[in-house]
Parts: C-alpha cells; structure tokens; sequence
C-alpha cells in the first residue's frame, strides 16, 4: 500500500477477521452450553436432576437463544463479506462484541449451573469462561469497538443528511 496508509490498511484487515473472533466465541459458548446441559441432566438434587428446576431450565433456554443470535449474526457478517461488500467495519464489530459478549454471559452461567464443580480445572467450563473473556479483548476491545460502531452510525447519519 501507499506510505502512510498502514494504520489504515491494518483497520481493514480487522474488520476481515473480527468475524472469525465472533465464531470462535460463538464455538465456545456453545461448548459451555452443551456442557451445562449435560451436567444439568446427571446432577441429582433432592431426588430429581437439576435441569427439572425451572431455574435451570430459563438459564438454559436464555443460553440458547444467545447463541443462536450471535451464531446468526455472525454467519450474517460472513455472508456480506463474501458476496464483495465494500465496507462492512460496523457489522464486523457488531458481530465480534456480541458473540464476545455471549460467550462471556454463557461461560458464566455455565459455571453456575455447574456450581463448584464449574470452577474447577476437573470441568472445562472455567477454561471456556477465561477462553471467552479474551474474545472481548483481542483485536480490539469491545469498549472500543462500540466507539467504532457509534463512529460508524454517526457517518451513516451525516450521509443521509
């Protein structure tokens, strides 16, 4: 590229690949959840498994549906780059912070389902909750990409003005 265009070629080349952070989240909340679901369903309370508490089963069905909307807005955001999109910054950042943010909220829930045992190193579900707290770090932070969405709107705005 042209001299002093690098920071800006380094932008673009994030915006590219922010959506293969959001899948990467989006693989590790659906692994907290297919291990909370399991473990609901063998950890015996009071005679029953816990998945039968309701409780369980609206963090659960929270989880799943948090999943599948990051997982749909992150196939979206692929779509439109492969079909040519020019410019697509603000859907990328979109689909990275809120995969990042999913995978964060279900890791967590996970680990309380699990209670302790989610804590320990035996369970894999505290290794997915650290593994999903650095999406939201990583190829910018998501305090900073939603700086980046707002900019993003703000230019969208100014244009249709």
């Amino acid at each position: 590229g042209r001299e002093g265009m690098g920071f800006v070629m380094t932008l673009r080349v994030l915006d590219r690949s922010r959506p293969g952070i959001g899948a990467q989240a989006v693989g590790v909340a659906q692994g907290a959840l297919e291990a909370a679901v399991d473990y609901a369903r063998q950890r015996i309370q009071f005679g029953h498994p816990i998945i039968s508490l309701p409780v369980v089963q609206d963090m659960l069905a929270d989880m799943a549906i948090e999943v599948e909307a990051a997982r749909a807005l992150t196939y979206a955001v692929a779509r439109m780059i492969d079909s040519g999109a020019k410019h697509f910054t603000e859907e990328s950042a979109m689909a990275k912070v809120f995969a990042s943010d999913v995978a964060m909220k279900v890791t967590t829930d996970a680990v309380q389902i699990l209670g302790g045992a989610g804590y320990m190193r035996d369970y894999p579900v505290e290794k997915m909750m650290r593994d999903a707290k650095i999406t939201q770090i990583y190829e910018g932070t998501n305090q900073v990409l939603r700086n980046a969405i707002a900019f993003e709107l703000r230019k969208r705005k100014a244009r249709q003005e």
